[in-house]
């Protein structure tokens, strides 16, 4: 982390029994908020410091996250937060598309009237946040929406996988697409058609609404500024 890299926070008062999970969960907490941009440098020292930990556990921590590929490491700059490029956010979108559009395919044949009720939910919430433009809580209620449809349709391997993709490949609150109005509009509208595709019990059209959505999504982002 370079002096010029924005100022982390100070370390909770109490430590878990992991160390290490400790600093992962740390550092990914900084990607994750934008304290951390990426390419920025990560300096054990200052980590270890500011943590109040030995360089032990942040060797570890960031292993594991060079290991997720949160992190990159070359020989003159040591390690630092990945930067994704439009090749390979594409290619992360498209994966993505491929296990959520499979996941709601599944649900669409099996999804009961309690996970469509809080499909509902959601998107009752989510449309009645777009005008107090409350990106974060918009974030995670769209990560609730697709978790509860991939849940109900592979709960034993896609969903667990889909859990791996999002935790390894965290989007920075400050690069959410829900600080744009037009996306937010256009996602809301991607979530309703799901909605009906679902209760039509329609699996063809649960999968196309998904992959759309996703597909939209990562135009969206790659032509924004």
């Amino acid at each position: 982390m370079d002096d010029g890299d924005r100022a982390t926070r100070a370390a909770p008062d109490a430590l878990p029994v992991s160390k290490t999970q400790f600093v992962y969960e740390w550092i990914r907490q900084e990607i994750l908020s934008g304290a951390l941009e990426p390419g920025s440098r990560i300096r054990q020292q200052q980590v270890a410091e500011t943590l109040g930990v030995s360089y032990t556990p942040v060797r570890e921590a960031i292993r594991q996250l060079q290991a997720t590929g949160l992190l990159t490491h070359s020989p003159n700059r040591g390690s630092a937060v990945s930067t994704l490029g439009d090749a390979a956010l594409n290619e992360l979108y498209l994966l993505r598309g491929a296990v959520e559009g499979l996941g709601a395919r599944l649900a669409a044949t099996s999804i009961g009237e309690a996970d469509l009720a809080a499909l509902d939910g959601i998107h009752a919430e989510m449309t009645g946040l777009v005008a107090n433009e409350d990106s974060a809580r918009l974030a995670e209620l769209s990560r609730r929406f697709h978790s509860v449809i991939v849940a109900a349709g592979g709960p034993h391997i896609i969903y667990p996988k889909l859990q791996e993709i999002w935790s390894n490949h965290p989007v920075p609150r400050s690069a959410s697409l829900w600080t744009s109005p037009e996306h937010a509009a256009r996602a809301l509208e991607a979530h309703e058609r799901l909605i009906r595709a679902l209760r039509a019990h329609d699996a063809d059209a649960a999968a196309q609404a998904m992959e759309a959505h996703i597909g939209e999504s990562v135009r969206f982002r790659l032509r924004k500024p």
